[in-house]
């Protein structure tokens, strides 16, 4: 680090109207560049600024020796200069003993700026934005001591450029229409050690203000929602700032971008398993009912708030794919009308084999609608499907079963906010 002391000029009057005037010149002194003062006195009389005289007209001059004068002041910046492989998240520090900071410019080789205070008492500085990986920084740091001498200091360091990263990937297609209980869920390719770091680098907030918050399952899945619904028309982005976030030892995250996405029309539906009917709720106020059955009492259905987070026209469903199953086996290659809500195989479908809508609980867990073989839109089944996107609330109540776990799926509405 070299420091860079500044002496002013100045011009004083002697008692003689002799004027003495002070002129900077610079010194080098142990790799410190000092600025000291050299004094040259000029006669200065009347007459059109002649010379005055002794004896025949020759001038007279003098020259004193200057004491160089150097600032009290001492710069200590962090990291040293000509310093490598510097982790962003160890950022920069300035300090100052025996003086004041006046200005403090930390910029990258186009010039851009690393936003940054100078503390209330003036003795540090700290960047208030991060440092980005791979990137070489120029510090110009001045400070003054008591007597408003100038101590300055330019190094230059130069941050690490990853070896390893972490994949990350969402659930949200750019620019994509979701219902109102759309959860965002990040998942990471290597597990996550600091993991209020990476909360800290993504953001999920709707244009009427409302923000999203995090919470983690696991150290690879990260899930957003906000506190209540969305409203409907919101226009929602993901902001991701992962590149210069060590998401574990040496790992950093590989994404910088924004990801926005809009929230569609209300849809909120509420199954009522002892009722054996699904009441279907609209943005204005309006409903109608579907009759449905939901699991037997063997294989009772999830109660909770759940998401619709896959569609499928026609899918197959075999119970050998699915875990604690009880009874007799199934295998149907052709379940129409298709729409997920757990990753354990729960689903609301369409279902042409039973009759039991309305009137009893026959399924193996999921919710079936009426419909027809090789589904058909004019059905409950179809309709329902056919007005569902994802995102949109099947709420389940008065089953048998358990309540359901908030990483099943995208239910985390199910806890509290309290625990969110």
């Amino acid at each position: 680090m070299k420091a860079v002391q500044k002496a002013g000029s100045a011009i004083s009057a002697d008692g003689r109207g002799r004027r003495t005037r002070r002129a900077a010149t610079a010194l080098l002194v142990g790799g410190v560049l000092m600025l000291g003062t050299a004094c040259n006195d000029n006669g200065g009389g009347g007459g059109g600024g002649s010379n005055e005289a002794k004896g025949g007209g020759s001038s007279a001059s003098s020259s004193a020796d200057s004491t160089p004068k150097v600032s009290t002041a001492q710069l200590t910046v962090t990291p040293a200069n000509g310093a490598t492989d510097v982790a962003p998240k160890d950022g920069v520090q300035i300090a100052v003993a025996s003086g004041t900071l006046t200005t403090v410019e930390v910029t990258d080789k186009n010039g851009k700026a690393v936003p940054g205070e100078i503390s209330a008492d003036k003795l540090s500085w700290k960047p208030t934005g991060q440092l980005t990986v791979g990137t070489t920084y120029t510090v110009n740091a001045q400070a003054v001591d008591a007597a408003g001498l100038v101590a300055a200091s330019t190094t230059t360091f130069t941050t690490l450029t990853p070896a390893k990263t972490a994949g990350v990937t969402d659930n949200i297609a750019d620019n994509g229409t979701y219902g109102v209980g759309m959860i965002v869920s990040v998942r990471f390719g290597k597990a996550v050690k600091n993991k209020d770091a990476v909360v800290a680098g993504i953001s999920v907030v709707g244009s009427d203000g409302t923000e999203a918050r995090g919470h983690w399952f696991g150290s690879q899945r990260l899930d957003f929602r906000p506190e209540k619904y969305w409203k409907p028309g919101t226009k929602v982005t993901i902001k991701y700032r992962l590149k210069n976030v060590e998401v574990a030892p040496g790992v950093y995250g590989d994404v910088d971008k924004d990801e926005p996405f809009t929230v569609g029309r209300y849809q909120v539906s509420t199954v009522d398993a002892s009722t054996h009917k699904m009441t279907v709720t609209k943005g204005d106020g309006t409903s109608y009912v579907i009759p449905i059955t939901a699991g037997n009492d063997e294989n009772p259905s999830w109660n909770g708030t759940m998401v619709i987070y896959g569609k499928d026209k026609v899918t197959r469903m075999n119970s050998a794919t699915v875990s604690n199953i009880k009874g007799d086996e199934y295998d149907v290659p052709d379940v129409p009308h298709a729409m997920r809500l757990t990753d354990t195989g729960t689903y609301v479908h369409g279902n042409y084999w039973s009759s039991a809508f309305g009137r009893s609980n026959a399924s193996h867990g999921c919710v079936g609608l009426a419909d027809a073989k090789g589904g058909s839109d004019s059905t409950d089944a179809g309709k329902f499907y056919n007005s569902s996107i994802f995102g949109d609330v099947v709420k389940i109540q008065n089953s048998k079963g358990k309540t359901v776990g908030a990483d099943n799926g995208l239910s985390g509405w199910t806890l509290p906010w309290s625990q969110w």
